[in-house]
């Protein structure tokens, strides 16, 4: 799930020009759970099922208490299967957030619902936390990704990564696929899924 912003000229404004002025207004949370009772009303009211919908979930939100709450009460209101939804939350976010993100993690999990772990591998202990964040997808940072064919040390750390997320039963995610050769690298490396222009441009949800 991708937001965008419609501007008074019916100009489209992208997450990065208007979520950190959202962030400084403490607007986060509000706009967190806009697009999760969105998303599910979506998913109702275009009876989706055979898909898995990503949504992001900020740092902000992750760590508020009354997130979890929220959102049980979302699944309530709007019945959708818990196992199509997907939160996204960046590695960042949960280190910061550590025994709250855990917790939620683990709660929504018994739900149903999967996590996928954002820009892995941006961290300096990446590896260790992982012991602790039981999540189901690990998104490799697109920094590592889009330099791969060209850079040795970027390359060890993907492959690394791919290497761990076995050994621990976690699928991968190879961020910033933006060529059909970098597409063929991950497809050879053994990458799961990607995201990227390369595999599908963004497109409104109708």
């Amino acid at each position: 799930m991708l937001l965008r912003l419609q501007g008074e000229g019916d100009e489209i404004i992208l997450p990065g020009q208007f979520l950190p002025a959202a962030e400084r207004y403490g607007l986060m949370i509000t706009i967190d759970r806009w697009v999760i009772e969105h998303s599910l009303r979506w998913l109702i009211e275009s009876r989706e099922s055979d898909l898995l919908l990503n949504v992001n979930l900020s740092g902000i939100s992750l760590g508020e208490e009354t997130t979890l709450a929220a959102i049980r009460k979302m699944f309530v209101d709007y019945p959708v299967d818990p196992g199509v939804i997907c939160f996204e939350v960046t590695e960042t976010a949960a280190i910061a957030n550590m025994s709250t993100a855990s917790r939620f993690i683990e709660e929504m999990r018994e739900m149903g619902c999967s996590f996928a772990l954002d820009d892995f591998g941006s961290g300096l202990s990446s590896f260790a936390y992982l012991k602790h964040l039981p999540v189901d997808f690990l998104k490799i940072d697109g920094d590592f990704v889009k330099d791969v064919l060209d850079d040795p040390v970027d390359r060890a750390v993907v492959e690394a990564v791919i290497t761990l997320s076995r050994s621990l039963g976690i699928s991968t995610i190879a961020e910033h696929v933006e060529s059909a050769a970098i597409k063929e690298e991950m497809i050879k490396l053994g990458v799961d899924y990607g995201q990227g222009f390369a595999l599908a441009r963004p497109v409104p949800l109708d």
